[in-house]
């Protein structure tokens, strides 16, 4: 922390999870951001301690921390999208996850969500395909999703959806196109660098995963979206998935080197158990047009503040 807290001076302003992309100049495009996001981010629930719950808190909660990338995952059952992970039914349908994002759109117009989507667990009793079923969702809301294929601008993607589509798709442009997603790797396909290593044997092994996009993100290609899974699951006896033995080391390990004063662009960081501290030591990895005004983040566990790290905000 101390090199956050170095260089500030007497005048202070504050952003809050819920504004925090409002002093961002609007035509750098979000790649060359640093923004939280959450894994498996409906995932709220779990018939056996440590299996299938990632997140404690609710969507909501998650956008107004500061979470500004969103992991959906949709079981396609009777021509809806219901909200899984794996097997696990999580209470909550798309339309219970779309009208918890277009109700904070609405209220925080200066936002932007980047919502990725993907085809979770069995399809059944459907008469469409999955993209017929999220055109359908589309089609109710047409002015609040952005489909293009390219990587948006700030302004682009003020009060709207940007789609970041992990389904195949026969009707293009829709969204960024993540549909080509190599399972449990690291990799570059066009506009997208992923770290989406998940299946743990060490947890050194996973953070070496972590840093090692991190370290190339800071000088990487700003036209590139990184997209950096610090999620991970450690499997036990008979396969048994254990979620918080990665979660609580990684977490912690994170949020004392975003703590350090990491600067440069960090990507979108994908967490389990997302709160508004570990959201706000991310996007406070961007600059913001201050010259030289200190920012002030408050978030539960202490506020985090510091100078602009860097110009991405000028």
């Amino acid at each position: 922390m101390a090199t956050l807290l170095a260089l500030a001076n007497a005048t202070s302003a504050t952003i809050t999870g819920s504004n925090w992309m409002a002093s961002l100049d609007a035509s750098v495009p979000l790649s060359r951001l640093s923004i939280p996001g959450t894994h498996n981010s409906g995932a709220l629930y779990e018939p056996l301690a440590g299996t299938a719950k990632c997140q404690d808190l609710s969507i909501a909660d998650q956008l107004n921390a500061g979470v500004r990338f969103l992991d959906i995952r949709c079981r396609h059952l009777t021509n809806r999208f219901v909200i899984h992970h794996g097997s696990v039914y999580q209470n909550l349908d798309f339309d219970d996850v779309l009208r918890t994002v277009i109700g904070f759109l609405n209220s925080n117009p200066t936002e932007g969500v980047i919502l990725s989507i993907k085809q979770e667990y069995t399809a059944q009793d459907n008469t469409r395909a999955f993209e017929a079923t999220f055109d359908w969702y589309v089609a109710r809301n047409p002015g609040k999703w952005l489909l293009a294929a390219g990587i948006p601008t700030v302004e682009q993607a003020r009060g709207k959806i940007v789609l970041f589509r992990r389904f195949s798709a026969s009707s293009t442009p829709k969204g960024i196109d993540a549909s080509s997603w190599p399972d449990d790797a690291a990799f570059t396909r066009g506009l997208l660098q992923v770290q989406d290593c998940y299946n743990v044997s060490r947890n050194d092994t996973k953070w070496t995963c972590i840093t090692n996009l991190f370290q190339e993100s800071a000088g990487g290609s700003a036209g590139r979206l990184c997209v950096n899974f610090t999620s991970g699951v450690l499997r036990g006896y008979f396969g048994i998935p254990d979620i918080p033995t990665v979660a609580n080391d990684i977490n912690a390990r994170l949020e004392s080197y975003l703590s350090a004063g990491v600067m440069g662009r960090s990507g979108v960081v994908v967490m389990d158990f997302a709160n508004a501290r570990r959201c706000a030591l991310v996007y406070l990895n961007n600059g913001f047009p201050t010259n030289g005004i200190r920012k002030t983040i408050n978030a539960p566990g202490g506020s985090v503040s510091g100078p602009p790290p860097g110009a991405l905000g000028r």
